[in-house]
């Protein structure tokens, strides 16, 4: 039943206290996780739309400057100057010595026939008129072309701008370095899988790929191609191995390029993987403490409460145990008071016979013989023994009665004897040789008799038990000594050479209900009650002892004032 008890309380403070904790933790680090993933994650996402910002800007600045360049040229020199040979020469060299992005430059008039060219292909004489690059530049202005082959056969794309004087129109057209351009969007690199792209309207490749894809080529992955009117956008996509991407994009050359920045999502999203990592290991190591440490203060307080309610049910015992100890005494002191009047009229009876054998001696009618003087003894015997138990009645009586709290000033020299005629017989019953060493300048003391016959008498006791546990019946002794301690305390020494106390047990004798005897031989409360009637006196108790050779009580207490 109690056990049961105990398991219900075990699991009511166990799952307290691991519930308790657990779940604001729990909450706190999903809360921290979600908030902090979250943050990471949107400031990741940022960080790519920046990046497609910033290499978006330098490649229509690029584009930019390419044609003003080629503006500034046309607008700048007269169509009859620039199909001189030696003058678009020179201008070639000016533009490369701006940009080495130009590989070559020519001059084109209305009917679309290359009337002039710089560069290592033999264009001159070439007929564009249906080409759509040189009817688009005719209707524009100017035009920025996809990578294609053309007459050279090698991919490479144009920038063109034409101009319309005197009546007629012409274009001045460069071939813009591939190569170059192509490193110029590839060198963006995010993390180990980060690479950026240019797909045309088409999804056609103007620019390779780093992680594989040539010019001029689809790529297999699905691109969701932004509306018109959108700024850069970011998705999650899968590629045609299955890999998941972050992709971000932005429109370029008048929303006719796709500039493409991609990198594995797992790639994207290492911090805050690495983050959910730690969190887990957090989570894990701080739930197994919490249950640990529960575990453990459940077992020690459910431990401590079966103590408290072990020494509460001592405690009871040693209550039951004390009252009847009290009645004991009650009936002792009860006894003592009922043997005390017989022993008066037997007294009174052997003294009547004393009387009378003396008158019949003196009358001469009893004559000295050997019976009369046999019954002379056994009268001065029974006169003794009556003399011995009145003393033991009387020293219950004065025991059982002296309750009230009487203080007077008491001399050990007189006080000490009659305590000893208590225990004196008990002492020599076991063999005990009794020693009294009571120093003539011993001071007197200002007390109550009774309780400090209580606590001698226990001590006496104590040492009884304790020698005879060691000697038997032969061999014992008991010594109390007295004396002055600089004339304003006394000294008393109660000595015996038993059994001994063990080191770890002298710092509990004077902890109540603590005894080393067999059940029902001790109270435990003896040392306790004379530790609290010394202390009340304003004196101090100590015990020395060394098991197997015996104890000593040390007893100071101020002197009569």
């Amino acid at each position: 039943m109690k056990g049961n008890h105990y398991k219900t309380i075990r699991k009511i403070i166990l799952v307290s206290m691991i519930l308790v904790p657990l779940i604001p933790f729990l909450m706190i680090l999903g809360i921290g996780y979600y908030y902090f993933t979250t943050s990471l994650e949107s400031s990741t996402i940022t960080r790519m739309k920046r990046i497609v910002e910033d290499h978006g800007q330098m490649i229509e600045s690029f584009l930019s400057e390419r044609k003003a360049d080629l503006d500034l040229v046309i607008h700048s020199n007269r169509y009859e100057d620039l199909i001189q040979p030696e003058k678009i020469a020179e201008i070639f060299e000016h533009l490369q010595r701006n940009s080495n992005a130009f590989v070559d430059l020519g001059v084109f008039n209305q009917d679309g026939i290359h009337v002039a060219y710089h560069g290592a292909f033999k264009l001159t004489g070439k007929v564009y008129k249906e080409v759509d690059w040189f009817q688009n530049v005719l209707k524009q202005g100017y035009y920025i072309s996809d990578i294609f082959l053309g007459y050279r056969q090698i991919p490479h794309f144009i920038i063109a701008v034409a101009r319309e004087a005197e009546g007629k129109k012409w274009v001045l057209r460069a071939t813009i370095d591939s190569f170059m351009f192509n490193n110029l969007v590839k060198r963006v690199r995010i993390g180990k899988t980060g690479e950026a792209y240019i797909l045309n309207a088409d999804g056609v490749l103007q620019t390779e790929r780093r992680s594989g894809g040539d010019l001029m080529t689809k790529p297999p992955d699905d691109i969701q191609y932004p509306a018109a009117n959108s700024g850069i956008k970011s998705f999650i996509n899968t590629d045609a191995k299955g890999e998941k991407y972050l992709f971000t994009t932005t429109w370029l050359k008048e929303k006719k390029w796709l500039l493409v920045v991609r990198q594995e999502k797992a790639d994207v999203f290492q911090a805050p993987r690495s983050a959910t990592y730690l969190i887990i290991l957090i989570m894990i190591l701080g739930g197994t403490g919490i249950i640990a440490v529960a575990f453990f203060m459940c077992n020690r307080i459910v431990r401590r409460l079966q103590e408290v309610d072990l020494e509460k049910e001592h405690l009871g015992q040693q209550l039951i145990r004390a009252s009847r100890f009290a009645e004991l005494g009650e009936m002792a002191a009860g006894f003592a008071h009922e043997i005390n009047n017989p022993l008066q009229i037997i007294k009174n009876e052997q003294s009547l016979i004393e009387m009378n054998l003396a008158e019949l001696k003196e009358n001469g009618q009893l004559k000295p013989s050997e019976s009369l003087a046999e019954m002379e003894d056994s009268i001065d015997q029974i006169k003794l023994q009556i003399s011995r138990c009145a003393d033991i009645t009387q020293g219950i009586l004065k025991f059982g009665r002296q309750t009230e709290y009487v203080l007077q000033d008491i001399d050990f020299r007189n006080f000490v004897p009659e305590v000893i005629a208590l225990v004196e017989k008990k002492a020599a019953v076991h063999g005990i040789r009794l020693k009294q060493t009571l120093s003539e300048d011993t001071p007197l003391i200002h007390g109550d008799p009774s309780q400090l016959q209580q606590v001698l008498l226990n001590l006496f006791n104590n040492a009884i038990d304790a020698v005879v546990e060691r000697h038997g019946s032969h061999g014992g002794e008991m010594e109390i000594e007295s004396g002055p301690v600089d004339n304003l305390k006394v000294k008393i020494l109660v000595k015996d050479n038993g059994c001994g106390i063990s080191l770890q047990n002298s710092n509990k004798i004077f902890t109540p209900f603590f005894t080393t005897k067999p059940v029902g031989k001790g109270t435990g409360l003896g040392l306790s009650v004379c530790y609290g009637i010394i202390d009340n006196l304003g004196g101090t108790i100590n015990v020395s002892s060394e098991k197997g050779h015996g104890t000593t009580f040390t007893i100071i207490l101020p002197a009569a004032g």
